[in-house]
């Protein structure tokens, strides 16, 4: 009598991978998610995932250079354990991120904004109405934008800072669907 261990393996197999979806599904739905939640990585078996909720800014939508994730080695062969640190938000949800994380266009930009100019762009300095209503609600006038050369791009491109009224600075990299705020000294 001949027995076939090919069914065994098939539901061993399958098992493995109703597991490791629901330990993903479980450390990516934390309590404290939401549709404001932040990029979250999971790390199983040296394989990283990212997910993230709609209208959640990630550091590779945004082109910013990416933020530290700290990893634990052990000399013996388990898996090492990861930990990533949540980034900080501002009192409206956005992510905070220092100057020094955009991309060097944007920080050129920022350095034009902070003299005051020449602009090479008519449309910079414009008032930037908040159509989206992702930044907190201001009066017209409040926010003003300017452009972030994006190489390769013949006109504008997507990319741009705006300024609020009370020296804030936003960055978006998809011509306003997300934003983060940016500040000079984090």
């Amino acid at each position: 009598m001949k027995r076939s261990y090919l069914p065994f393996i098939a539901l061993g197999l399958a098992l493995i991978v109703v597991a490791v979806a629901a330990m993903v599904y479980l450390l990516v739905s934390a309590p404290d998610g939401g549709p404001e939640s932040v990029p979250t990585e999971v790390q199983i078996l040296g394989t990283t995932t990212t997910s993230a909720a709609p209208r959640a800014a990630s550091a590779t939508t945004l082109g910013l250079k990416a933020t530290t994730t700290t990893t634990s080695a052990t000399a013996t062969t388990k898996v090492a354990p990861t930990t990533t640190q949540r980034p900080a938000k501002d009192a409206n949800g956005l992510t905070i991120v220092r100057a020094t994380q955009l991309p060097k266009e944007a920080q050129q930009t920022l350095a034009l904004i902070a003299k005051g100019g020449p602009y090479p762009f008519d449309r910079d300095g414009v008032v930037f109405e908040n159509r989206e209503g992702i930044l907190a609600k201001k009066t017209s006038g409040y926010y003003r934008e300017y452009t972030v050369v994006t190489p390769g791009e013949r006109d504008r491109g997507a990319r741009r800072i705006v300024t609020g009224g009370a020296d804030e600075r936003f960055y978006t990299a998809d011509h306003y669907e997300t934003f983060v705020r940016v500040e000079e000294g984090r």
